[in-house]
């Protein structure tokens, strides 16, 4: 049975990597890789283009982006 779950990149400025990681996986990954791999510190992130484009998308959904 394959997984139908959306992946998300998640992208690593150090470790120079990037990676596709199911959707309810995500905060679990990255703060596993950030543990494992850089003592805590908060360096692996999901890609910060999808933020940006996802918080534009909920801005625009919540009338925001509106002009009165």
């Amino acid at each position: 049975m394959a997984n139908d779950d959306p992946t998300v990149p998640i992208v690593c400025s150090a470790c120079e990597t990037t990676t596709r990681v199911p959707l309810p996986d995500v905060a679990e990954a990255v703060e596993r890789h950030n543990e494992n791999v850089h003592d805590g510190e908060e360096i692996a992130t999901v890609d910060p283009d999808l933020v940006d484009s996802l918080a534009d998308l909920v801005a625009e959904d919540m009338g925001l982006l509106d002009e009165e």
